[in-house]
This record gives C-alpha cells, structure tokens and sequence, in this order.
C-alpha cells in the first residue's frame, strides 16, 4: 500500500492529505436541515449530516489529493450513527479511488491490539465468512505499550498488505511533556529525547519489509508544528514516510516543510483538516458562501498544494 500511495503522489505531484474531522459547526446549515428533516435533531440526523458534508466534499477534491484521513473520534462522538458515518465516508472514499488513512490512534496488548488491527486493516471471521469492517488502507498507532502493542497491527499489515503512521512526535503543545524527555544512555553527554527512541523503534518495527520505492510500510507520524525535530528525525528514518500534521490552522508552515522529505521529493504527506472542509468559513473563501463550501474546500486543496510545491519543490 506504501507504493500505491507513492505512486498516487508522484501522479499528482501533490504530497498531502485531507482530514476529514467533520464538527456540527462545519457543516452549512442547509445541509443539517436537510438531514434534521428526515431523522429529527437526533445522532441520526447528526450522522446523516456528517456523510453529506463529507459526500460532497470528496465529490469536489477526489481527483487533486491521494488520499484522505478521517479522524475516528468526530463520528464516535455521535455514537454508533456517527460509527456508521465513518464506515460509509470510508467506502465512498474507496469507491472514488482515494488512499484511506483511518485516523485512530488505537493500542493495546494481545488479542485486544489485534482486534483494532483486524477491525480496521483486516478481516473478522463470523461463522464460515470473513468481512472488512472498516477497510482503511493505513491506520494511525499509538506506541505508548511498547512493541507488544504494535507487533499484531504490524502483522495484519503486512498480511492486507496495508500500513501504519505511528507517532513520534505529535503536533500539538504539549507532546513535549513526554516526547521530549530525555534519555541518558550511560552518560548526561550521550542523552537522547524520548520521540528519537521511538523513531528507532518505527524504523526497526518497519525493517523487513520495504516497498519498491525504499519506503517501508511502517510509518510515523511527526508533527508539522515542530520543524527542526522533524529535521533530525528525517535523519533517523529515512525510510519512513512521514505522516505530517499540523498544517496550515494549527502553525504549521510549507517554508519550515522541506527537512520532512528526501531528496527524491518523496518521503512525506502533509495534513490539513478544518482549513480544507471548513474554507468556506475563512475570509479568503467567504465569497463562495455556505452553499458553495465543497467548492471552497476544492479551491483551498488547490492552494495547500502550491503552497507546499513553491516551498518544497
């Protein structure tokens, strides 16, 4: 799946991803008014408001960007209609040749990690038949348990041929409360963050198995908030794709976005979520209006990729 994705980049000379984190206050009220008419103000009517924003969206970007990455917990705030949102926005986004990037951050140990494994890269068995719930293409892994945690999410992985971005260092203000922490190898003088251990470990999870572009299928997440790490840990992984992000609403900056990728241009894919499915909201996309905002989400797309072809190259 790694070089399904590299060949979905190279094709639209666009390294980036769109997030799908659908909130109540996202979506233009046509479009809840629609849904609130057939299910009531319900998580019905929420979850069938969220598939429709998504839906449209997705009609209007499909073809600029490789892939896509919902954010599991907007649609499990619904409860089990948003659950049921995220699986039909995961099968429309298939069925319109998009890369999945299941946004999940799961763990756990034993039979408990292979059951997020096998419910979101595999197959359940039920009686003599097998099903993909979810059927994302990669998933986002939270390595806090250690490699207990990580080793049944790699195995399905490998065996669907599919992938994982686990996180290194998080976009957000405070990952440094442990991420950061340092480290003391025998001397002060040798001390090493904590997300570089975690770096090593991604490359050594990710080892035996490289696609044709020397990529490995086990990728990490670092976060576009922090360019001078990300630097250092371009150094550490250079077989790793880097999940970046942190784009755009949250500070992150295309300028500070070359030390992400590899010389070969490849090596990353950069995120945008609220700034792409919530433009119409921002003055620069105001004048599409709230019936024009999957138009202003296309144009936005459009944007972020010359953004960040201007500064990358």
């Amino acid at each position: 799946m790694i070089d399904l994705l590299i060949e979905k980049i190279k094709k639209m000379n666009a390294p980036i991803v769109v997030g799908l984190d659908p909130m109540m206050t996202f979506i233009p009220e046509q479009i809840k008014k629609k849904a609130f008419a057939e299910h009531g103000e319900t998580l019905a009517g929420a979850g069938e408001a969220v598939f429709a924003f998504n839906k449209a969206i997705i009609d209007h970007i499909h073809d600029l960007t490789p892939a896509v990455k919902p954010q599991i917990a907007m649609y499990e705030q619904f409860g089990t209609e948003g659950v049921k949102a995220f699986a039909k926005t995961v099968s429309y986004c298939k069925e319109k040749g998009l890369i999945v990037i299941g946004d999940i951050k799961r763990n756990d140990i034993g039979s408990s990690s292979e059951a997020y494994a096998i419910g979101h890269l595999g197959k359940v068995k039920v009686g003599a038949n097998y099903f993909s719930p979810f059927e994302e293409d990669f998933v986002t892994v939270n390595p806090y348990l250690g490699s207990d945690g990580i080793k049944p999410f790699i195995d399905v992985a490998k065996a669907e041929k599919k992938g994982l971005f686990i996180l290194v260092k998080t976009s957000n203000p405070s990952s440094g409360e442990f991420q950061d922490r340092l480290l003391f190898e025998g001397r002060t003088e040798n001390s090493k963050p904590l997300y570089e251990l975690v770096a090593k470990k991604v490359v050594e999870w990710g080892d035996d198995h490289i696609g044709q572009y020397g990529y490995s299928y086990v990728g990490a997440v670092v976060g576009a908030t922090y360019p001078e790490q990300g630097k250092r840990l371009r150094e550490i992984m250079p077989k790793v794709f880097i999940l970046v992000p942190g784009y755009g609403a949250q500070g992150g900056k295309a300028s500070a976005l070359a030390h992400f990728f590899n010389p070969d241009g490849l090596g990353a894919i950069i995120n945008s979520s609220r700034g792409i499915i919530a433009a119409y909201q921002e003055e620069k996309y105001a004048h599409f209006g709230a019936e024009g905002f999957a138009e202003a989400s296309r144009e936005a797309v459009i944007a972020m990729t010359e953004d960040i072809r201007r500064s990358v190259g």
